[in-house]
Parts: C-alpha cells; structure tokens; sequence
C-alpha cells in the first residue's frame, strides 16, 4: 500500500496546511515534471513520469479532508473504513431537506430539457432562478457545518500529534466517524452545486 504522506515528506496526522502542502508538491514535482523532462531518453522519461504521477496522486489525496482521514485510517488500521449509510440522527432533517430540494430541482432540469419554445424558455429561466436561490441558501445552510468539522479535525490533529504513538490507536473511531461526516457533506455540497450547474444553462 502506498503511503502517501511518506511521498510527500508530511507527518502521517488528520490535519495538513492545505497552502503548506500545496508548495511541497510543486517543489518536490517540479523536477520530474513532464514539462522538465521531454529531452530526456524514454527511460529517464518513463521514470519521470511515473514520479510525477504518483506526487500527484499523492497530493490529491492528502489535500482534500476526507481523503486524508480515509488513506490516514487505511494506513493506521491496514484496511479502508467501512461505509456506513446511515445518517446521524442529527443530520436527519438536513439530509431530507437535501433530497427533497435535490428532486425538485432533477424534475425541473427534466422539464427544461423538453422545452423548445421561445417563450416557455423565458418562464422557465424564473422558475430556475428561483430554484437556484433555494439551493444557494441550502449551500450556505451547509457552511457552518462544514466549518464545525475543520474544526474538529484541528482539535483530533492537536491530540493525534501530542499522543504516544501507541495511543493514537484509541483515537480511529473518532477520526473514522469525522471521515464519515466529511464524506456526507462533500456528497451534499456536490449535489447541490451540480444541481445549480445544470439549472444555469
């Protein structure tokens, strides 16, 4: 299994300076760039490529929250978190609220794909401005949670770097329960703004 915090020279830990980290790819790739090494043999190339791949991988990985905590406890425990579907009983109300915005936004793109009128067109442009605010409050409704959860994650990343490295092992259920929550609202906000995206056009 690769570890890519080891790649990338970073602590294996929950939370990373996403600028700090950002400048190490770029300086750690900038050699084996595909940019830097087209004049070299296919060998040195095939080798260059390879690295710069598996930075990027790396990076793209390490850089996002929930793909850190997931690769983090993949390492720690030597296999990948259970998915689990369940919704905390606490998010209930904004997971139906989600859907039911989701769905009437899904009928509406439905709608406008069938119309072919000029004047229809300019109603249904309301009716999606309309539709497009309620998701951007829903959007801005997500916010505080998101931020609650960078939160928690600076708070579990204090006490993962300050703990004896036997004792991080009784901090996964927490990491692996904020990886859940992290991967509940990255789905959330996508489909929000997927959902804004195909209303625009």
């Amino acid at each position: 299994m690769t570890d890519h915090f080891t790649l990338l020279n970073e602590p294996r830990r929950p939370w990373l300076d996403p600028e700090a980290l950002r400048e190490k790819f770029l300086t750690l790739s900038s050699a084996v760039h595909p940019d830097r090494v087209h004049n070299l043999g296919d060998a040195e190339r095939a080798a260059a490529h390879e690295r710069y791949t598996q930075l990027n991988s790396a990076y793209n990985c390490l850089r996002e929250p929930k793909d850190r905590l997931r690769h983090l406890l993949e390492l720690e425990r030597g296999a990948l978190p259970k998915d689990v579907q369940r919704i905390p009983a606490e998010l209930m109300d904004l997971s139906l609220e989600i859907g039911q915005l989701c769905r009437q936004a899904d009928a509406l793109v439905l709608e406008k794909s069938k119309v072919t009128s000029p004047l229809l067109k300019v109603q249904f442009f309301s009716r999606a401005q309309e539709q497009i605010e309620k998701l951007q409050a829903l959007g801005e409704k997500l916010e505080p949670h998101s931020e609650k959860l960078f939160h928690e994650l600076k708070r579990l990343d204090r006490e993962w770097t300050s703990a004896d490295p036997g004792a991080r092992s009784a901090m996964l259920p927490p990491l692996e329960e904020l990886y859940r929550l992290f991967s509940y609202f990255a789905r959330w906000n996508s489909q929000v703004r997927e959902r804004m995206a195909q209303l625009s056009f």
